[in-house]
């Protein structure tokens, strides 16, 4: 019993530094991004769409989202969809002005 737990406990270890280190990569490349303005006009974006993949990690795998119902799953793709949209308005409005 003690030996299957401590498996599984290395085994969640194990996963949560990979994720730790992905979460690095992507704060590099995010600072890679607003320092040396590979595409200027898609900083922004670029940005953006890097903030979401770290949030996405951080919501499935620290806060568990993973293990959830697939209503909370679905409920949560629906807001964060709402919020996407809402988002993609505002920069469109900025940008046709």
């Amino acid at each position: 019993m003690t030996n299957r737990y401590s498996e599984n406990a290395a085994s969640q270890t194990r996963i949560y530094i990979v994720v730790w280190l992905v979460l690095l990569a992507l704060l590099a490349a995010t600072l890679a991004v607003a320092r040396l303005q590979f595409f200027a006009q898609f900083s922004v974006l670029g940005s953006l769409v890097i903030a979401s993949v770290k949030a996405g990690l951080v919501l499935a795998f620290f806060m568990h989202l993973k293990d959830e119902s697939l209503f909370l799953k679905i409920m949560l793709t629906m807001a964060l969809f709402a919020l996407t949209v809402l988002i993609g308005l505002l920069y469109a409005d900025v940008w046709l002005r």
